[in-house]
């Protein structure tokens, strides 16, 4: 087993625990549903939070900043980052679509990005 798929393994494990003790909706969700979609809409949310907790971190991004901020917090970074990946994989589970399904639309349109660059897009 890849680390992708021991990520995989690890959110779905969590996500039915959520569902246990906590109420978590069972999945994958109704995706054409008014509910299912609300629900996946909820966690892009929680999603988008995480990736900007990160961006918090960089604060050397500031075009109109002219000194420079010594310090990173890498841990902080990393972790933010962490975060946003589990529910990246929450909304990929909750909606239904498996692992090799996914993986195959990733390295499709991965391989569409470089020709892309290569047919001078």
């Amino acid at each position: 087993m890849d680390r992708f798929e021991k990520m995989w393994e690890q959110q779905e494990g969590f996500m039915n625990l959520l569902h246990e003790k906590r109420g978590f909706p069972k999945f994958p969700v109704d995706i054409y549903s008014k509910d299912g979609q609300k629900f996946l809409k909820t966690i892009s949310h929680e999603c988008m939070g995480e990736l900007f907790e990160a961006n918090q971190e960089l604060k050397n991004c500031k075009s109109h900043r002219v000194t420079e901020v010594s310090s990173f917090n890498r841990e902080a970074y990393v972790e933010e980052l962490a975060d946003s990946m589990h529910y990246l994989f929450e909304i990929i589970i909750a909606s239904g679509i498996s692992i090799d399904e996914f993986y195959s639309a990733y390295m499709s349109k991965g391989k569409k990005n470089f020709q892309r660059i290569e047919e001078g897009y």
